[in-house]
């Protein structure tokens, strides 16, 4: 990907895989020319899907981890058993009902795919991190006389960052890689995010593969950045513990 976004096409065609020279610097101004209001989607849909995703998976992780009431364990099932069905199998009805909601062609719609199934490994992922939380913090706060939201609040969200960076991270890297549902249900260009509008290299005239590929590794840019500094909370949040505690 590097090598060929340096290149053009008569470049690419007589040195596949070795560097060749002169090198095509200006393939990036091309490319990122192109892919800059794609990437602006990109992130425009990432960070919606994040804040719900967090703001509902938080509270009822919370919720299901702390508080003991009737049907506790039958909802949590419940909600994992999601995972279980493909994301296949409720393509068509989904299309359909956002089709009849009049959402086509909306950052809702390339939101709603991402909050529906990031909420259940959210709300799971959160569930396992916040029962690791000893008790005996939300004990002495209550004690205090702190109620439910003082220790939501407080205790619980500033020690559950590891876990909501773990989300942010997997809801990003989704985004970042969906390609069917975006090419799907958006036609506007302005609409389209960075892994559709990278399509858009290729024309009648043929695929100019230079800019394509140098777009592809901008694209590539902002995960790399965030897994790269993020990585110990990912870890964090996956393992169930705070940085640095393991």
């Amino acid at each position: 990907m590097l090598t060929t976004s340096l290149k053009d096409n008569q470049q690419f065609a007589a040195s596949y895989w070795l560097p060749a020279f002169p090198l095509r610097f200006d393939n990036y101004a091309v490319a990122w020319q192109q892919i800059a209001p794609y990437l602006l989607a990109s992130l425009i849909v990432a960070a919606g899907s994040i804040v719900f995703i967090i703001a509902i998976s938080l509270l009822s992780g919370f919720v299901l981890a702390r508080y003991r009431f009737v049907g506790r364990n039958f909802f949590f099932m419940m909600i994992a058993a999601l995972m279980m069905i493909p994301g296949i199998a409720s393509l068509i009805p989904l299309f359909v009902m956002v089709r009849d909601l009049g959402l086509i062609n909306t950052y809702i719609v390339l939101m709603i795919p991402h909050v529906a199934g990031g909420v259940v490994l959210g709300t799971i992922l959160m569930k396992t991190f916040i029962e690791g939380i000893p008790q005996s913090l939300f004990d002495a706060a209550q004690i205090d006389g702190a109620g439910g939201v003082r220790l939501f609040r407080s205790i619980m969200l500033p020690l559950s960052l590891p876990v909501i960076g773990t989300v942010g991270l997997i809801t990003i890297n989704g985004v970042w890689n969906d390609f069917f549902w975006p090419l799907l249900t958006v036609t506007e260009n302005e609409l389209r995010t960075a892994s559709v509008g990278l399509l858009f290299f290729q024309s009648q005239a043929g695929v100019n593969y230079g800019p394509m590929f140098a777009g592809y590794l901008l694209a590539s840019v902002p995960l790399l950045l965030l897994f790269t500094f993020l990585s110990k909370y990912f870890l964090a949040g996956v393992q169930g513990g705070l940085p640095g505690s393991h």
